[in-house]
């Protein structure tokens, strides 16, 4: 039977499914344990003048999108009124159908604000009209509590100020957890052209006088000591190559010395650096008992033109192909010699590194249920294929029943519904296995497998 679009049944194809959803996973509060939200909007409880403003502002994913249809950048990051924005983007979302943007854009529209039209260059001024109403009443704040959202953490710097995490945590009038995560990619990228004005901003922030390696790491300890006593459980990198060349101590120190005073440095030595400071920076959330997360296998800012024009995180990224296994089980089995392995949750956009990562973290796991972690599909695998195929890789080799779920990844205040998609997906998962005679139809089983992935177990993981 052919069902309605985004109906109480949809990603649901079994009555199991449909039971494990709206009995189990439906109602349990949001923990978004990475996202790339603006604390300083939450704290000031922002309250967005139109649609454009709170959806097509920063969101690479409908960029990318219109540009693929062919609408002019004047349109997407340029000068053009915010209405012309959205009318360009309601005449792409038709085009859109595949994608998973064509789901997220109409449940976003039907759970936040009650609007089940179809979005498209018809129905674009009466959406227009009907959501902007209701968002002079939907401040960012409302938008969370809406979502039933208990904890969110943010992605920040080492060098930032945690001013707004530290207003937020003195708030009484508003209970949702706003934490921090120490995000540290530009310590590491020591070829860069904003290097050593980084470091610059380290030293003055943790007024540490910084012209060697001990320097270095002295500035980072106090960072992350600061980041603790805001309430930082998580780390995060940016790894998109991953490096495993060993040096010693004195080594990386000519060459840290080398990058601050000619502000370049070989390849084989950022190689020897960056291995060098991740295995330190390990010990150190191994040490607060953090957890760490690496994002492998993106390619950025291909379009060398447009980031002249526009900067990164734009829209202009890819997969990358780099091989993955022998220097992350490296990095992983230094830190592992030492007893410094931190909780450790790794992420690839590369679908190929799914069997890879999978069968990689089950060779270091002691102690905590689920220490390394085989992280949620992400970014351009966040949607429907990506997920199942992500949920089933670590099923098949690992224990799903560990895994931490779902996360936003996102700018937005309105992709909480991707929780939604992804339990969606997950209780249909679990129901097919009980169709197929490949597990039992036991709710007090698979009910709690499934309240653990969409919930209990971050929140045991994190100590939230």
């Amino acid at each position: 039977m052919t069902k309605a679009f985004l109906d109480d049944r949809f990603l649901l194809n079994s009555s199991v499914a449909e039971r494990l959803y709206n009995d189990y996973a439906k109602d349990l509060p949001i923990i978004d344990y990475h996202c790339h939200l603006n604390p300083q909007q939450i704290f000031e409880d922002t309250v967005f003048e139109n649609l454009t403003e709170v959806w097509l502002s920063g969101d690479h994913y409908k960029w990318r999108a219109m540009r693929a249809n062919g609408v002019e950048e004047e349109y997407i990051t340029g000068d053009a009124a915010p209405y012309e924005k959205f009318e360009k983007w309601a005449q792409t979302v038709p085009a859109t159908l595949g994608n998973p943007l064509y789901h997220w854009t109409h449940l976003e529209l039907r759970r936040f604000f009650n609007e089940e039209a179809l979005l498209n260059s018809d129905t674009a001024s009466a959406v227009w009209q009907n959501v902007n109403g209701q968002l002079k009443e939907k401040s960012v704040r409302t938008l969370i509590k809406q979502s039933n959202v208990e904890v969110i953490c943010t992605t920040d710097d080492p060098v930032d100020s945690l001013e707004y995490h530290l207003q937020l945590k003195q708030d009484e009038t508003f209970d949702v957890k706003v934490l921090p995560s120490f995000r540290p990619d530009k310590a590491l990228e020591i070829n860069r052209p904003t290097f050593k004005g980084w470091v610059a901003e380290l030293a003055e922030v943790s007024k540490v006088d910084i012209t060697s390696l001990a320097d270095l790491k002295t500035a980072l300890i106090e960072r992350i000591s600061f980041f603790a006593e805001v309430g930082c459980k998580v780390s995060d990198h940016a790894l998109d190559k991953i490096y495993y060349e060993p040096a010693t101590e004195q080594e990386v120190d000519v060459i840290l010395r080398k990058a601050l005073a000619a502000g370049e440095v070989t390849e084989k030595e950022e190689a020897q650096y960056k291995t060098h400071l991740l295995h330190f920076l390990g010990q150190q959330y191994a040490a607060h008992d953090w957890a760490m997360q690496y994002h492998i296998s993106a390619h950025r800012n291909n379009n060398t033109k447009m980031f002249n024009s526009l900067g990164p995180d734009t829209g202009y990224d890819s997969i990358g192909d780099g091989q993955i296994a022998e220097p992350l089980t490296k990095l992983l089995d230094g830190m592992a010699l030492e007893n410094a392995l931190p909780k450790t949750i790794i992420y690839s956009l590369n679908p190929k590194d799914y069997y890879v990562i999978a069968s990689i973290v089950g060779s270091f796991q002691e102690r905590v249920p689920g220490k390394i972690q085989f992280g949620t599909a992400w970014w351009f695998n966040d949607q429907k294929e990506g997920m199942l195929d992500q949920m089933k890789a670590l099923a098949s080799i690992g224990l799903i029943s560990r895994f931490l779920g779902m996360l936003t990844d996102s700018r937005s205040f309105l992709s909480y519904t991707r929780h939604e998609y992804f339990r969606r997906l997950l209780c249909d998962v679990i129901g097919q296995w009980v169709v197929d005679g490949e597990a039992p139809e036991d709710y007090d089983l698979l009910g709690k497998m499934v309240e653990d992935i969409c919930y209990y177990n971050a929140k045991q993981y994190f100590y939230f």
